[in-house]
């Protein structure tokens, strides 16, 4: 009996804390990048709630191991947490230099296991709606744990380390609030993305991806393509 060849489907790998975890949900930002790419790659969500880049690059290898699978794109999304105050929130809290220090061993790592940097995109957190997200914490029995300039120094950062690694980036934070605009209507509870963010994102990543992916074929023959006579000479090429 002939063997036959396992159909390969190049990976995008979504790589962040909650806002990348929860973006497979309706509407979601991931859900529309893999909608879009469905029977050209797989979309693979490994967004880890209320990781930072400290714990993140620990478990990357786990993540993303060397393999012979194609990737075709990654997106390195943290800082959420890492931007969270010390003082009232020591846990999750990544000090800024850290945070980019971080951001560039998660670079050499996927280099290392062959990911160019041509296919790695880093994403900035979104800005911070303080007043809302303070009712969160409060319902929590905590006070306001993040600010929306903490959260810029850390969108500074990570653009600046994706220029110093010769990376993609999508700045969140300084695109939500172009010109001034109410940015609090891509938030849902102050911090993660309502469905207006959802699709801000996917519209803004959507315009990175397309040139990485425009050149992937389409898996499998189209159905109408197949000869109805001897299907397995349509469906078994390469």
């Amino acid at each position: 009996m002939s063997t036959v060849k396992r159909a390969l489907w190049p990976q995008i790998i979504l790589f962040g804390d909650s806002i990348t975890q929860f973006s497979f949900q309706a509407n979601g930002w991931g859900a529309d990048i893999a909608h879009k790419l469905a029977r050209k790659c797989d979309v693979v969500n490994r967004g880890l709630s209320g990781y930072n880049t400290r714990w993140a690059k620990v478990v990357l290898p786990r993540i993303v191991p060397a393999s012979d699978a194609p990737v075709a794109a990654v997106t390195v999304f943290f800082g959420a947490n890492d931007c969270a105050l010390e003082d009232k929130n020591p846990q999750q809290h990544v000090p800024c230099q850290e945070y980019s220090g971080n951001l560039k061993d998660t670079v050499r790592y996927l280099v290392s296991v062959g990911v160019s940097k041509d296919k790695i995109i880093f994403i900035t957190p979104p800005p911070l709606q303080e007043a809302a997200w303070e009712k969160e914490c409060l319902l929590k029995g905590s006070a306001l744990n993040r600010l929306n300039s903490a959260a810029g120094q850390y969108a500074q950062a990570c653009v600046q380390a994706a220029g110093q690694c010769g990376v993609d980036v999508l700045d969140l934070w300084t695109l939500m609030q172009k010109d001034g605009q109410d940015f609090s209507v891509y938030l849902l509870d102050g911090l993660h993305l309502s469905e207006k963010g959802n699709q801000f994102v996917a519209e803004h990543l959507w315009t990175l991806l397309e040139k990485r992916v425009a050149a992937l074929p389409f898996i499998l023959p189209y159905w109408g393509d197949v000869d109805p006579k001897s299907p397995e000479s349509s469906l078994l090429c390469d």
